[in-house]
């Protein structure tokens, strides 16, 4: 693999995803939500599992989930309603394109080609990837709702029809039943 001299900036510009907030919490009136970073780190884990229970390649699934955000350290989280008015796809794929600039060759070729397969839905590690991206999006928003936000039902209803895989719609029907405090609860009992 030969390096280039910007993989550093590559690095840093990675770094501006933790500073990028999910802008369509703010439409709920979340003042302070999770961070790009914060949502892809997991996505990929849910997407890790997802890729097992799905029997395909998990190292790809994982990459897409990490990645598949990288434009908006250039050009921002652009919620739902924006799209709607500004054709976001092409931007993002521009922005992450050239953002592919400053890695080795065959890392870049790597990343673009599972970063299409993402956009495109054309690949089951894509398709997978994207279930998973989804659902975090769902348990961020069981979360929100415990802590007040009923608006966020909104992202739960929306995301229902979307999931694809199996593993997946079983897993949406899982959170949809959760308690997003109950993975701690029985840790805090005291003992005399």
């Amino acid at each position: 693999m030969k390096m280039k001299k910007n993989l550093v900036d590559f690095f840093y510009e990675l770094g501006q995803l933790k500073r990028v907030k999910r802008s369509g919490w703010w439409l709920i009136g979340i003042k302070d939500p999770e961070s790009v970073a914060e949502h892809s780190f997991r996505a990929a884990a849910i997407g890790y599992i997802l890729a097992k229970k799905e029997n395909v390649d998990s190292s790809k699934v994982v990459l897409a989930c990490l990645f598949n955000d990288l434009h908006e350290a250039r050009i921002n989280d652009l919620h739902k309603v924006g799209h709607k008015y500004i054709d976001f796809k092409i931007a993002e794929t521009k922005a992450f394109s050239d953002s592919m600039k400053n890695l080795p060759d065959d890392a870049a070729k790597e990343l673009q080609d599972i970063f299409a397969g993402f956009q495109l839905q054309d690949t089951k590690e894509g398709i997978v990837a994207r279930d998973a991206d989804l659902l975090e999006c769902v348990l961020q928003a069981k979360e929100y709702i415990k802590h007040g936000k009923s608006e966020a039902q909104n992202w739960i209803d929306n995301t229902r029809k979307l999931i694809y895989t199996d593993s997946a719609k079983k897993l949406f029907k899982d959170i949809e039943k959760s308690d997003p405090d109950h993975w701690w609860k029985d840790l805090k009992k005291i003992d005399r």
